[in-house]
């Protein structure tokens, strides 16, 4: 059976530029961005962080949570963001692993409802998420879905 690690950034934080490329090279969105809200994360300027799944050095998965992931409702925050696993691993629980663990997290420190922005439906009912409303992403011609996690 394979056995992943699951860490939040803050457990091995020379993992911080290497994690932005990876998010980079899935997402398009510039590296820099990534390093910037890691970096608050990992400087303790925000509590929102960034969490990844490792099958031995190589990251297999990862999301992060940010104020706003680039839509028009500025309301609803926190977002979980960059939820991506790479192909060869799907279907294993990586991803709702993930999802659990910003979630748990983020409720600890007192941090309840959190938000999440997809195309996707199915999916994260899985894990306890609920369809909210539609939002207007920036720069978008169609409105995508939002989900609420309530931490319950």
């Amino acid at each position: 059976m394979q056995r992943y690690t699951y860490i939040k950034l803050t457990e091995k934080p020379e993992l911080k530029d290497k994690a932005a490329s990876w998010f980079h090279q899935k997402w398009g969105v510039p590296k820099e961005e990534y390093l910037k809200c890691m970096e608050a994360y990992l400087n303790s300027e925000t509590e929102y962080g960034w969490y990844l799944c490792l099958d031995g050095e190589k990251i297999v998965g990862g999301l992060g949570v940010i104020e706003n992931d680039f839509h028009d409702r500025k309301d609803l925050a926190p977002n979980i963001c960059a939820v991506y696993t790479e192909e060869d691993y799907r279907c294993k629980g990586i991803a709702g692993k993930l999802l659990n663990m910003a979630v748990e997290d983020m409720r600890s420190k007192a941090i309840s409802p959190v938000y999440l922005v997809t195309d996707h439906t199915g999916f994260y009912e899985r894990y306890g998420w609920e369809f909210l409303c539609m939002v207007q992403g920036d720069g978008e011609d169609h409105p995508s879905r939002m989900y609420i996690h309530r931490g319950k």
